[in-house]
């Protein structure tokens, strides 16, 4: 009974970050339709909270709802671990009710704060109550090193306020700040904590990559985290030795991805009948977006197109949503769907796979747009904002299974 009432709890958990999920792509439309009708908003403080409940109130609350079932559900600490979820969700409220009206000042700051320590707090429970048998497995190392990670990117928050007070908010070191915060969410603490999910998915089949090609691949891929920073200071046009570090960073992903795929290739077989075949398609999709996501940052990280992607706006945010729309968001359907926390149906995937497809689509057109010089089509903002609302019904959809009594 314990066991049941754990997972209805689980589930319940997962749906809301479901909703921080369509919610988040309400604001995207919503921005979509500054180009088009007069909002009664201010569009700067609107992609504030687009962007905090998209990191904050989705990607995080689905990964440590997943980390829990996986490595805490039986250390005994439901209490323990339902207080800090309420009181981070009140973090995530809080941000959620104060950025489309204040921006950053006192209230939201307060509530990015309290999320911080929260943060922390769910850190540290993993950390020491996680059983010794599962402090020495793959997914473990990697889902550490997510954590830590996460730990590492509050730092750009953390200094922003000495930034503000000292070299003020238009200097470099603030938008440095911003982006050392952002690329070890993106690179760091989400990916890895995805890797990590899925090596413990298979971990709990009997498959899992020989002792010698996980190294392999742990140190390759962490050391290419830490350099592929450089990609984020490249809009600066440094010294030409950031461009090698960020270079060599993102050829260390490539192959520790190569190495990773390698050593599991003899189970391929066995993956494919791991459960629902929507499970293995969505990380498989996953996957191969993140391969193009690898490959883009190498060639991200050269001179020439570094300075092209820096003075384009629309390529950087084509990027971003790659990752976070494609990569992050397709597995975490796969994930959720296959330890049974949400119900996912194919034509609900192939609607998201649509939505995210038109939007990229005609982001990176406008890029393209952007950089030959070339006029938009017409209507080109009516039809990105159309995108938007195909995106955001899919998510609606998605939510939408959570309520029906058995799942597809």
């Amino acid at each position: 009974m314990l066991l049941v009432h754990s997972m209805e709890l689980l589930k319940k958990h997962a749906a809301l970050a479901l909703l921080y999920f369509m919610l988040i792509a309400l604001f995207g439309l919503l921005l979509r339709l500054f180009q088009l009708v007069d909002i009664p908003v201010v569009y700067k403080y609107m992609v504030h909270t687009h962007s905090h409940i998209a990191l904050l109130g989705w990607v995080y609350t689905a990964l440590t709802t997943l980390l829990y079932k996986l490595y805490l559900d039986h250390a005994g600490i439901a209490r323990k671990y339902r207080k800090l979820f309420w009181g981070t969700q009140v973090t995530i409220i809080g941000m959620l009710l104060s950025f489309p009206f204040t921006g950053y000042a006192l209230f939201s700051i307060l509530f990015s704060t309290l999320f911080l320590i929260a943060s922390y707090v769910f850190a540290r429970l993993f950390f020491k109550y996680t059983s010794a048998e599962q402090k020495g497995t793959a997914s473990y190392r990697c889902i550490r090193m997510a954590l830590w990670y996460m730990v590492l990117s509050s730092l750009g928050p953390w200094a922003l306020g000495a930034i503000m007070n000292t070299a003020g908010s238009e200097s470099p070191l603030y938008r440095n700040a911003i982006y050392f915060y952002l690329h070890f969410q993106y690179n760091g603490w989400f990916v890895m904590a995805l890797l990590g999910i899925f090596l413990k998915l298979i971990e709990q089949r009997g498959i899992a990559p020989p002792k010698k090609s996980f190294a392999q691949f742990f140190w390759l891929f962490n050391g290419g985290i830490v350099a592929t920073f450089g990609i984020s200071l490249l809009w600066m046009e440094p010294h030409m030795g950031i461009y090698l570090v960020s270079a060599l960073g993102a050829l260390m992903q490539c192959l520790a991805f190569v190495i990773l795929i390698k050593s599991i290739g003899p189970f391929w077989n066995k993956l494919t009948g791991m459960g629902p075949p929507l499970v293995f398609w969505s990380l498989k999709i996953s996957a191969l977006l993140f391969l193009v996501k690898l490959v883009l940052q190498f060639f991200g990280s050269l001179p020439p197109i570094a300075a092209l992607v820096m003075s384009n706006i629309d390529f950087v945010i084509g990027y971003l949503h790659w990752t976070f729309l494609g990569v992050v968001s397709i597995a975490l359907f796969g994930f959720l769907r296959y330890f049974r926390l949400i119900g996912l149906s194919k034509k609900a995937l192939l609607f998201y796979l649509i939505g995210f497809g038109l939007t990229e689509g005609l982001i990176f057109y406008k890029g393209i747009a952007v950089w030959k010089q070339l006029p938009l089509i017409t209507n080109y903002f009516w039809y990105l904002a159309l995108a938007s609302g195909v995106l955001l019904l899919a998510i609606g959809s998605v939510l939408g299974l959570q309520f029906r009594k058995s799942d597809s």
